[in-house]
């Protein structure tokens, strides 16, 4: 019996928690400013803002200008902005603007150039057991692999593709039955569970560094 959706239960239709388990935090920490980058559907978006309770998404950025995340986004009465990938300076701008503390890359499929640049922390969320099958198509490497688990991973972004320090990962297991479509569904839905930690573990260490 597969019981690898143990953790979660999701909406079959939108894919998010059925009930979203607001991530605690202590008291004592103040609200996280959450910038958020989207190229796609935007459901990790969504689920980041009905989770992180205690913070708040005061921007998504998004590079289609017609993607999912910017309907979630309207949706949700968040402010949103389409910007091309390729103009960081603007991104970097806008960030700055809204003085973010923390940037979460969420289903944003390209590389950035300059991550130094930005004015907060960046995490990303990668499909993977990193430092297993970096980039596009990580799916399909695990799977090709012939690789019992997966699963994904949420990592600092640096100048290295896929390469920064690791927060958080879990295993997924792969089933016998499983196609890419399947699997990366189930991966995702883990996804769900582990970036709200993830944004968790950060605001604890942003806001407890010693300077």
């Amino acid at each position: 019996m597969c019981i690898r959706d143990r953790h979660v239960q999701v909406d079959a239709k939108t894919g998010l928690w059925l009930e979203p388990q607001p991530v605690e935090v202590p008291k004592y920490l103040k609200k996280l400013r959450i910038g958020v980058m989207c190229s796609g559907n935007g459901t990790n978006f969504e689920n980041i803002v009905r989770t992180c309770r205690e913070d708040e998404v005061v921007l998504m950025i998004h590079n289609k200008k017609n993607c999912g995340a910017k309907k979630r986004a309207t949706k949700l009465g968040i402010p949103h902005c389409y910007v091309k990938s390729s103009h960081e300076d603007d991104i970097i701008a806008l960030f700055k603007a809204y003085d973010v503390d923390l940037i979460v890359l969420a289903g944003w499929m390209r590389i950035i150039k300059n991550p130094e640049s930005f004015p907060a922390p960046m995490i990303n969320v990668h499909p993977s057991l990193l430092p297993k099958y970096k980039g596009l198509h990580a799916v399909e490497q695990a799977m090709e692999a012939g690789e019992e688990y997966t699963g994904c991973t949420v990592h600092y972004v640096n100048e290295e593709l896929d390469g920064g320090e690791i927060i958080i990962q879990k295993e997924v297991p792969i089933l016998a039955a499983d196609d890419v479509e399947s699997l990366t569904k189930a991966i995702q839905r883990m996804e769900y569970s582990i970036l709200p930690e993830a944004i968790k573990n950060v605001k604890y260490k942003i806001q407890t560094r010693v300077n």
